[in-house]
């Protein structure tokens, strides 16, 4: 949503979307390090909270891929922990979400993509993977290209539109209302924060495990 340029050194220029992206990053990392520095094998503070939220993603991962669960745990996590954390920025006050703008979301989106091709790939070989384009006719290989343009594009529009949309009635209802409804309006923000997290996190959970699992069925028959 903030396009604008919030950073400028000479040919090099940066909006306020990445320098909240890359402040995200930095606080992440910060505290993924500070949570496993001492790590024990009785848990306390951060490495308790650290290892909870562990926990439920893995088991998120496993009810829906459990065989390549181990595999695509940690890119799946991560971005169900920065997507959350993102949608949830913009409630501080002179911050806006980064997902509210296109370039952030697309660029989610086009991680996923290459994402579920490196993982298929990888599981099987380069041959291996490309077949089930082909498959179960030759004549099929244009709708399945389109398909995974198609679905990469939707991912990055979907959270766009829908986190712009959240924003602006935030700040509509706040303009109108004044200050009288402030903990509706962000007990909205929170639940939709989380929900479209969620949604992005689980298609492209759901896209990575169909590929690897439809090339295992693949490689069976």
């Amino acid at each position: 949503m903030e396009n604008t340029i919030s950073f400028a050194w000479g040919p090099l220029q940066m909006s306020a979307s990445i320098l909240t992206t890359w402040g995200i990053m930095a606080v992440m990392s910060l505290v993924a390090w500070l949570s496993t520095r001492h790590l024990a094998l009785l848990p306390k503070g951060l490495q308790t909270l650290a290892e909870g939220i562990v926990s439920v993603l893995d088991d998120a991962v496993s009810a829906v891929a459990p065989e390549q669960s181990r595999e695509i745990m940690p890119f799946i996590a991560t971005l169900w922990l920065f997507l959350i954390v993102a949608n949830l920025v913009g409630l501080i006050p002179e911050l806006h979400s980064p997902t509210s703008d296109l370039s952030v979301t697309s660029a989610l989106a086009v991680l996923v993509f290459i994402s579920v091709h490196w993982f298929g790939i990888k599981t099987l070989g380069l041959k291996q993977y490309l077949h089930h384009y082909l498959t179960p006719s030759p004549i099929l290989l244009p709708f399945h290209i389109i398909s995974e343009f198609t679905r990469t594009l939707a991912l990055a529009i979907r959270l766009f539109g829908n986190m712009m949309s959240l924003e602006m009635a935030a700040m509509l209802i706040l303009l109108v209302a004044g200050f009288l409804a402030p903990i509706p309006i962000l007990m909205l923000h929170i639940i939709e924060a989380l929900v479209q997290a969620y949604i992005f996190g689980m298609l492209a959970l759901i896209y990575l495990a169909g590929a690897m699992q439809s090339q295992q069925l693949n490689s069976q028959e």
